[in-house]
């Protein structure tokens, strides 16, 4: 077993997620977030997301959905940039708290995520699990769709080809390392019908946005309300 080298730089809206827009509480897996984005760079990005917001395309809400086929997105966590390792272990190395990733080789994959210590962006909550070869401990951090697979299909995945659902379902900078419990507390849902903690609602709503600009994907009016009100708090 090995401890892992320091991974990327996450996104500017993760540090944003991890921080609260202010000071973090707990440490976080990169330097922005540990050392927390300034109050002009929070701005900048709010501003930002609000241009992306007012750009993007409104349909009314879209419910059931029936229509929605998770096959249509490939089979979980492949290994779409060719490094040998899944997009679980590849998200659980980057988004681990610096200095805490245990890592060991399988097959061609040299980061098989064993061990660590998360921090929940949406929660804040400390994640330190000691052998993710545990079955209860590897569900005690998992690896969120931010905006869901059938969200997205509801908001223009359903006309994309196969090819590009599957890279929107291994997109690392749309999946993010989070709290088990959580997760499954948010679902599918879009931020009309789930928030993260007060002090997370930037980060989540600058992400979110990030990724229906960067996919181009669609908002309804009560989506929309939702994430204004939470860049509200940047």
């Amino acid at each position: 077993m090995m401890v892992a080298m320091r991974s990327p730089v996450l996104l500017a809206a993760a540090a944003l997620l991890l921080s609260g827009c202010t000071a973090p509480a707990a440490p976080g897996p990169d330097a922005a977030a540990e050392a927390g984005p300034s109050k002009a760079t929070t701005a900048d990005l709010a501003e930002d997301a609000r241009r992306r917001l007012d750009g993007l395309t409104e349909t009314p809400r879209a419910s059931p959905r029936d229509s929605y086929e998770r096959d249509a997105f490939g089979s979980a966590w492949s290994d779409t940039d060719g490094n040998g390792c899944n997009q679980r272990d590849d998200v659980l190395l980057r988004d681990a708290v610096l200095g805490t990733v245990a890592v060991q080789p399988q097959g061609r994959c040299d980061h098989d995520v064993v061990a660590g210590t998360w921090i929940d962006p949406y929660t804040g909550r400390a994640l330190v699990l000691t052998d993710l070869k545990d079955p209860a401990q590897a569900q005690a951090v998992q690896i969120d769709h931010v905006v869901a697979l059938s969200e997205a299909w509801v908001s223009g995945a359903d006309g994309w080809s196969d090819e590009r659902r599957r890279e929107f379902a291994n997109d690392l900078a749309a999946l993010l390392a989070v709290d088990g419990p959580t997760n499954a507390s948010k679902g599918d849902t879009d931020p009309a019908g789930w928030r993260p903690k007060k002090e997370f609602q930037c980060g989540y709503a600058v992400r979110w946005i990030g990724i229906k600009a960067a996919w181009d994907l669609a908002v309804d009016s009560s989506e929309r309300r939702a994430l204004e009100e939470m860049l509200g708090y940047c």
